[in-house]
Order: structure tokens, then sequence, then C-alpha cells
């Protein structure tokens, strides 16, 4: 099973105009949110744009750089390398006054930068992640007599996760007295919103009745009015020590109706309760058990 993520499909939840994704005003918050290969993409690009800038200001200077062969740029690049690692000096090595300057302050600016990077690198790794598996659809069935919203996930490490609490929101768009449309976000009332060892599967319950913002909501209705249904988790990983946080989502296409879960959990020939996380997923039309 893979997960997608927190947008739950290969479109994003919303859109916005007058918003972009990543400000360059935030260096810290886009430092986190974008992906490992650009983070390490951006630090590879300022290392070497970082040299290259005090390589040319060494070069705009003959002879600052002892030994660095005339007209060449790449000697003082790797003696600019040497100084910003504060490795110490090889055959090159500052030659005068202003070389000595520049140097000096190369070797702070190599300090902050390599602070930094280990700080953003650290935070990166350190963010406690839910490894949590969702189904890739909700089903609506009949349970106890009455049309019902069940969505299934399960925990994806082999530790037991605990004190969990779940959250469902529906986007649903409403009409006012005085005739405007607006969408506002709603919470479905859950009949298991929290479990107190998370070890395997949890189906979280929504009963359509006459109380449910959904209630009488055809597949078709749901979709017309572009109803997002929000899951947020909230759990406690003993392994870590922490609480972990995820949100998933679902559009209105992605709802199965007069379906309902085939059965995730058995037991094995040792008597253990076996869960298979490969048939998170699957489904069966909603009909009777036969006797």
């Amino acid at each position: 099973m893979q997960r997608r993520g927190i947008s739950g499909s290969d479109e994003p939840a919303f859109a916005k105009i007058g918003a972009t994704r990543y400000d360059l005003r935030d260096p810290y918050h886009l430092a986190l949110t974008i992906g490992w290969g650009w983070f390490l993409a951006g630090v590879a690009g300022l290392y070497v744009g970082i040299n290259l800038i005090f390589a040319v200001v060494y070069f705009l200077a003959p002879g600052s750089v002892a030994n660095a062969q005339p007209g060449s740029l790449l000697d003082p690049f790797f003696f600019s390398i040497e100084t910003f690692a504060t490795v110490g000096y090889g055959e090159m090595y500052p030659a005068n006054a202003y070389s000595h300057a520049v140097a000096g302050v190369e070797i702070v600016v190599g300090m902050a930068f390599t602070a930094i990077v280990t700080g953003l690198t650290f935070v990166r790794f350190s963010k406690p992640r839910a490894k949590v598996l969702y189904a890739d659809q909700p089903v609506v069935a009949q349970l106890d007599g009455r049309p019902t919203l069940m969505i299934r996930f399960a925990n994806g490490r082999m530790n037991v996760l605990s004190d969990a609490s779940i959250r469902l929101s529906a986007l649903v768009r409403s009409v006012s007295e005085e005739g405007h449309v607006f969408n506002r976000a709603v919470d479905l009332n859950l009949t298991n919103s929290r479990m107190a060892i998370f070890a395997m599967t949890m189906t979280i319950i929504h009963v359509l009745d006459e109380q449910s913002p959904l209630h009488g909501l055809t597949s078709q209705q749901m979709i017309d009015q572009g109803v997002r249904l929000f899951l947020t988790l909230e759990i406690h990983d003993p392994a870590l020590g922490v609480m972990v946080r995820d949100l998933h989502y679902y559009r209105a296409d992605q709802i199965a109706f007069g379906r309902r879960y085939a059965d995730a959990v058995s037991r094995d020939d040792q008597g253990r309760t076996l869960a298979d996380l490969r048939r998170i997923s699957l489904t069966e039309p909603d009909l009777p058990k036969t006797q």
C-alpha cells in the first residue's frame, strides 16, 4: 500500500489565487516544506554560490592568495572552499592584509552556514511523522439498518500506537436565507472518535441520519456540491514519546456507495490476530451476510 500523503489524491485539495506555495521571505518554512531533493540541491547550490562569490573577490586582487596560478579562478575557488570549511591551508594561504580580511569574513560566514544547515537538517529528520495507511475510498453501507459512512485506516508501523483521537470534517455547500451560497466546514459525529490502542486497523463510523450534514445526499449530489472529507488524526507514538498528527482528505467522487470494506483482520495458524494491510482498500458489495 502506497501512502499518498496529505492530499489523498493526485490533485490538490484546494487552489488559491494570490498565494504562493513557497515564500522566499520565509526561508525557514521553505526549507522545512520542500522535498529532500530540492533541499539538498538548494544547500549544494548555496555552498557553491557562496564559495564562487568569495573566489571572485580573491580573484579581483591578484597576488592575494599565495601560490595560486595567475589568471586562474579555479585556485581561488578551492582556496575559498578550504577557508569556508576552516580546514586549514595547503600550498595556498592568505598573502596580504586584504586576503586575511576576506578570509576572516568567509570563516564567519562558513561557520554560520554550517550551523544553519545542521539545524535545518536535524529539524527535518526529527519531525515525528505518523505512518498511517488509508483506504483509497470511503464507503457508504448499511449498518444496523442505517446508511453509514465508513473510512478505514491502519497503523503502518510495527509498534503499537496509543491514545488515538480522530476527527472527521466535511466541506459542504450551504445557502443562506438571503440566497447566498457559501462553503463551510462542519464536523461529522463519529461513533468511535477515540481509541486507546491503535495496533492494526480502525474503521471510523458516521451515521447518515437526520442530524448529519450529509443526510439524504446521493453520490452525484455530493459531487455536484463539491463535498470534501477531511480526516485528522492525533496519535501517541510510545517509541518516540510524542504525539504525531496526520491529515488525509477525500473527494466526493471517491466515496463508494453500496459497498463495504472486505475483512482485513484474521487469525493465523498460531492463533495470533493477523492484519493484512494489503487489503486495507479492498471493498465488496454491500449485501446481507447469509447464514
